[in-house]
């Protein structure tokens, strides 16, 4: 098994006998192979839906490297990301992610990743109604942060 991906499966595991979240750990790795940071499902013990293994590992990768780029990392998870981590992941710029589970595995086990790839595909509408409001008077604040290079006065 790779050395990472058994990182990832053990704290999948940790985390389960700890009673922190779900069976999910994530390990990132530097483009030299060093661990950066590690983190597993901690959704239950910080009662924080966004706790995910990979958002947990992605924030301390940030901390330890005091950066919010990591680009040239890579990200080994016990299982395939769901939307949210995804979009955690290409927001940090990490461009290699490898999975044990599928999203697939996760749903017989109780997990609604598909549902949230449904939604996000425009097939379960019902989920969540999504409407703007108030644009113009928003739009005021993007152009005050265009225009003065990313600092709002």
């Amino acid at each position: 098994m790779n050395k990472f991906m058994n990182m990832a499966k053990c704290i999948a595991e940790d985390g389960i006998k700890s009673s922190n979240g779900g069976p999910f750990g994530a390990v990132i790795v530097d483009n030299e192979g060093n661990v950066i940071s590690k983190g597993n499902n901690q959704v239950l013990v910080d009662k924080d839906p966004t706790a995910h293994a990979e958002i947990v590992a992605i924030r301390n990768a940030c901390k330890v490297l005091n950066n919010y780029d990591l680009t040239g990392c890579t990200i080994y998870s016990s299982c395939e990301p769901c939307p949210m981590c995804l979009s955690a992941i290409i927001w940090a710029n990490i461009k290699k992610v490898y999975y044990g589970c599928t999203k697939e595995d996760a749903g017989r086990i109780g997990f609604r990743d598909d549902a949230i790839y449904e939604y996000l595909k425009g097939n379960v509408e019902s989920m969540l109604k999504l409407s703007e409001m108030d644009r113009e008077e928003c739009l005021r604040v993007f152009e005050n942060y265009s225009k003065n290079n990313g600092i709002i006065y």
